[in-house]
């Protein structure tokens, strides 16, 4: 009796829905396997395999119209549901039957339009959010919290008891209680009052606590690290299967600030092109499954990167000492040995657990100086590895035009560096530095990844991959007519047709076509908009933005969970050469679960890092208020535009009341406001001199005013 054995009578025997006696009958069970049969059911019941209606019937969802995904909602009430096959097109949700479902909830919905994809959620399988934060009012009708989070459509009753000393405009954390459900309203306690933060570091506690992030582990997982690292650390014990790599010239590259390093990377010249050994931390070698570390580690997901700080996934005893591969110290390594051609063809690929010593701890600043500044210090400081060095600089670009020429999406958007002066204040915001050495690392990563995921599913081993499905068709033509808009045609009578499917081919043709365009930035935003979300799956359907047929993450099990659980499969297949059937079922349960968690834990993460950037924004502007500066337009709506700094990697609005030399329209066609007066047009790209209004530091607003139009 057993998950799969149900499932395959599910889709074999069961004509109808069934109830409980009906299947006891028909699979002739006593009554201690009819006993073992209900918890299957009720655990099945509960992942969204099959259905109980009612009536007391169970059936399989496929035969029921039903689906099962995650929600992704809207702040106009509406949303998707994101299927758990992958490679289905989206269920739109319309806001009145999305059955009180919050962002990221798993759900099971009843399709009731295949040809439109609409449907409703008449089940949340599992809630995300426990807690949410808000502002505290008191009305004349009750207490309630104003979620902060505009895709979350509604209040929270506080019951009297529940205020804890709370005031109107309070800013709090709310637990749910009750979540909506059959139009009755939602409910909860207030568990924590937020002080108005006093400078950025209080702001980033505020945002910790907001989003329920743990910033400290259990006692017990302290103690298992502290353990582990005792008894490890003074002398690595040798084991017979590692392979002894520590005479191999091996390098770390990462930026400055880095501590916890996951990879290390050496290279040779051989006589069909090159070989290349990608190390990985063996993290799995330390943290046993299922142990007090291990589980922690699962329900973090991730390690969270502010300006300030890391919340890790690991402690830091593993995290930045143990299992970090810093420089001149023995590591254990589960290593990925590569050959390619002069061309960049993987020829074969090899995996073990490996013994390194790394030679030195370099920066991507180090790096770049080396190959493409030619800097005479940096070539006498790492003399002895420059051919090394510049061997991978040439296989990196073999690699990355290869990548890019099956039709692999290279943006190349800006993102923002926040530099903090001693007192952990923002003292400037700068456009992050990528140069050649940052894609070094990225295209040895990616390579290392799809070997492992090439060599895993040619054996049917069950593993996490993480895909990335084609956009939805709806958005692809909305895509193409917006590109239109931005980029009109310059030859006469030209035939706009629309685009009806886009392969990764014709998007990366869109971004060559753009690249050093004025307009290169929104439509690289634009096209990643259209694009859904990369996700973790059990499923393999492949990588739409790599261009990749089998892609997994494998190169940072210190910060990600699902690299952790690749390297314990992997490990499992090379010691065992085969894995029993109980264990492939065991994997097949398990993976799921880890999948869909590791994604919501990862979209949490990016949220919260994302509105830590925000707020670090706005403490930087604060004192600015009546500066002047130069700006880039980035974004035009009917409402205004959104323009950034020329100075410091800041955005802010420019509404269209403040525009007061003429009346602006906006023209949807071409994106574009324009007078109707003085014909004076605002396009994406132009240049403008903004002056700071003001900065709302509630809502993490930069409000422009306009001095003079470039």
């Amino acid at each position: 009796m057993d998950k799969e054995t149900i499932l395959t009578f599910f889709r074999e025997k069961i004509k109808k829905p069934a109830n409980f006696k009906e299947i006891v009958l028909l699979l002739g069970l006593n009554h201690k396997e009819a006993r073992a049969l209900k918890k299957i059911l009720r655990n099945l019941v509960k992942q969204g395999e099959i259905v109980l209606t009612r009536k007391g019937l169970y059936g399989p969802v496929d035969d029921m119209n039903l689906v099962s995904g995650f929600y992704e909602a809207h702040k106009d009430g509406y949303g998707f549901v994101i299927m758990d096959k992958p490679g289905e097109r989206d269920i739109f949700i319309p806001s009145w039957a999305n059955a009180g479902a919050m962002n990221n909830d798993r759900v099971l919905v009843r399709v009731e339009n295949w040809q439109k994809r609409e449907g409703r959620i008449i089940r949340i399988l599992k809630r995300v959010h426990q807690r949410i934060s808000g502002k505290f009012i008191v009305s004349k009708t009750g207490f309630f919290v104003k979620p902060k989070d505009r895709a979350i459509t509604f209040d929270l009753i506080i019951p009297p008891k529940d205020r804890a000393g709370a005031r109107s405009g309070d800013l709090v954390i709310a637990e749910i209680v009750s979540h909506p459900e059959n139009r009755k309203p939602a409910s909860g306690k207030i568990v924590k009052i937020l002080g108005k933060p006093e400078d950025p570091l209080s702001e980033i506690e505020a945002i910790i606590e907001e989003f329920n992030l743990p910033s400290r582990f259990p006692p017990v997982v302290k103690e298992e690290a502290k353990l582990l690292y005792q008894k490890i650390s003074d002398n690595l014990p040798q084991q017979l299967k590692r392979k002894d790599l520590r005479n191999l010239n091996t390098i770390t590259i990462d930026g400055e600030r880095a501590k916890d390093f996951d990879d290390a990377v050496s290279i040779k010249l051989s006589p069909h092109g090159y070989t290349l050994f990608v190390h990985i931390a063996d993290v799995g070698y330390f943290i046993k499954e299922n142990s007090s570390l291990d589980l922690e580690a699962r329900k973090r997901g991730t390690s969270v990167y502010f300006p300030d700080r890391v919340i890790p996934m690991l402690p830091k005893e593993l995290s930045e000492d143990l299992c970090s591969l810093k420089p001149n110290v023995e590591r254990f390594s589960f290593t990925v040995e590569m050959d390619f051609d002069r061309n960049g063809n993987l020829i074969s690929s090899r995996f073990y657990p490996s013994l390194i010593r790394s030679n030195e701890r370099m920066t991507y600043t180090s790096v770049r100086k080396i190959l493409v500044d030619n800097d005479p210090s940096e070539h006498k400081k790492y003399d002895y590895l420059l051919q090394d060095i510049e061997l991978m600089g040439e296989l990196c670009g073999i690699l990355r035009n290869k990548r890019l020429n099956r039709g692999s999406l290279d943006f190349d958007l800006p993102e923002p560096e926040i530099v903090l002066d001693v007192t952990g204040r923002p003292e400037s915001i700068l456009t992050a530095e990528r140069n050649l050495a940052h894609m070094l690392i990225e295209e040895f990563m990616i390579s290392a990844n799809e070997a492992v995921a090439i060599y895993l599913e040619k054996l049917g081993i069950p593993s996490l991959y993480r895909v990335h499905e084609e956009p939805d068709p709806v958005k692809i033509e909305n895509l193409g007519k917006l590109i239109q808009a931005i980029i009109p045609s310059k030859k006469p009578g030209q035939n706009r047709n629309k685009i009806k499917k886009i392969k990764p081919s014709d998007i990366s043709g869109i971004l060559n076509t753009i690249k050093g365009r004025p307009e290169e930035e929104i439509i690289h935003s634009i096209i990643l908009k259209s694009l859904k979300q990369a996700r973790y799956s059990n499923q393999n359907v492949g990588h739409f933005g790599l261009a990749s047929k089998c892609y997994t993450h494998f190169t940072s099990p210190i910060r990600r969970y699902p690299d952790l659980v690749v390297h314990r499969i992997l490990r499992e297949v090379l010691y065992k050469k085969h894995l029993s059937d109980k264990r492939i079922k065991e994997l097949n349960n398990i993976l799921p679960d880890i999948a869909f968690s590791s994604s919501c834990t990862e979209r949490l993460a990016d949220k919260a890092e994302r509105k830590v950037l925000d707020a670090m924004r706005v403490w930087f502007m604060k004192d600015k208020v009546g500066d002047e500066f130069d700006a880039k337009i980035v974004g035009v709506t009917p409402y205004g535009l959104r323009a950034r700094l020329k100075d410091f990697f800041v955005e802010g609005f420019l509404h269209v009341s403040y525009m007061t030399d003429d009346f602006y329209q906006y023209n949807e066609h071409n994106m574009t406001l324009f007078g109707r007066h003085t014909k004076r047009t605002f396009t994406i790209g132009k240049e403008i001199k903004v002056r700071i209004d003001r900065v709302d530091m509630e809502e993490k607003e930069i409000i422009l005013d306009i001095v003079q139009s470039g």
